[in-house]
């Protein structure tokens, strides 16, 4: 029970103070949609991050397994708001790991819009990617996904 406590005192604090630190270090999450998984980003400086995912895809004709990284431009500027809401862009790589058919190499084009807590070490963003499919034959398929990072100091 006192373990309980501590931990749920421990979980307030974090969420309660003001951190404001979503546009650095290194955040980690979930995503939601084509494909589903775990999210994680890692900022390089106020504008530009890596962000990566390891995901199921559950609506191809074939379950599959994804990896992606991509590279990230963040503009704050583009939606003037009270909210801190960057657009960002990049582009980057998948790896898909299909079961009964060839695994994929594909380049991906991220487009995607955020939101970053004024009082939580959180963010929330949703994104529509492009993937151009190189491995084994080339095709066109659109990743979308909707997804929030807690982020780490």
């Amino acid at each position: 029970m006192k373990r309980v406590f501590i931990t749920t005192v421990a979980l307030v604090i974090m969420l309660f103070n003001n951190f404001n630190a979503q546009d650095k270090g290194f955040g980690l999450g979930l995503m939601v949609g084509e494909p589903t998984g775990i999210s994680a980003k890692y900022w390089i400086d106020g504008n530009n991050a890596f962000d990566f995912g390891l995901a199921y895809s559950f609506v191809q004709k074939f379950s599959a397994m994804s990896l992606h990284a991509d590279y990230l431009y963040h503009a704050f500027d583009v939606i003037k708001s009270d909210y801190r809401l960057p657009v960002y862009y990049g582009f980057g790589a998948r790896l898909r790991f299909v079961n009964n058919s060839d695994n994929a190499l594909g380049a991906r084009g991220v487009m995607g819009i955020a939101w970053l807590s004024d009082k939580l070490p959180i963010d929330v963003f949703l994104e529509l990617v492009p993937v151009f499919n190189l491995i084994p034959s080339t095709s066109l398929n659109l990743d979308i996904a909707l997804g929030a990072r807690y982020y780490f100091k």
